[in-house]
């Protein structure tokens, strides 16, 4: 049997939801401009002058992640021609491909851990690397992963008999 994998010709999202969410975020000023956002950063001269970013580029950014629904945008009712932008849920769930993506550029591209530092309130120590994890909280590797069609999954809980875990019957006797 041919091992399932991924259809990689897949760019308008069929099956896979890679390239929905890359046509989401675009390129690198929108991750530059979620970091910001992540980092307290709410008004689009605030965003200009943190990130040193042209007007139109951050107008075009900001529009993209506002119609794909990863950050809001509020005229303030104080001052109508000043707008805020906040992440919306959609838009916090990125923080942890936004904190693997960081963590993979400390180890593979600055080489060492960036300042600050991210850390837990309760006990103000670091975050630990995100990981994949199985069901059961487990860490998983590469090697221990594999694509099956989602009508193969089994209910949780059911036995399941892997081809590498038979019992021989009688080799048991």
């Amino acid at each position: 049997m041919e091992k399932l994998r991924e259809p990689l010709n897949d760019l308008v999202g069929g099956q896979c939801a890679l390239p929905l969410a890359l046509e989401a975020m675009g390129e690198r000023w929108s991750f530059m401009i979620l970091r910001a956002a992540f980092n307290g950063v709410h008004h689009f001269e605030e965003f200009q002058h943190e990130l040193n970013i042209a007007r139109n580029i951050l107008s075009n950014r900001l529009s993209r992640l506002v119609d794909h629904g990863i950050m809001a945008r509020e005229v303030m009712a104080e001052d109508r021609r000043k707008v805020r932008y906040e992440l919306t849920e959609k838009g916090l769930e990125l923080l942890p491909a936004m904190i693997a993506l960081r963590q993979w550029g400390e180890k593979w591209g600055a080489g060492v851990p960036s300042t600050p530092v991210l850390v837990d309130v309760r006990d103000e120590q670091p975050i630990g690397p995100v990981t994949i994890t199985a069901h059961d909280g487990r860490p998983l590797g590469y090697k221990e992963l594999l694509w099956k069609h989602r009508s193969e999954l089994q209910p949780l809980g059911q036995a399941r008999v892997r081809a590498d875990a038979r019992v021989d019957p009688v080799a048991a006797e």
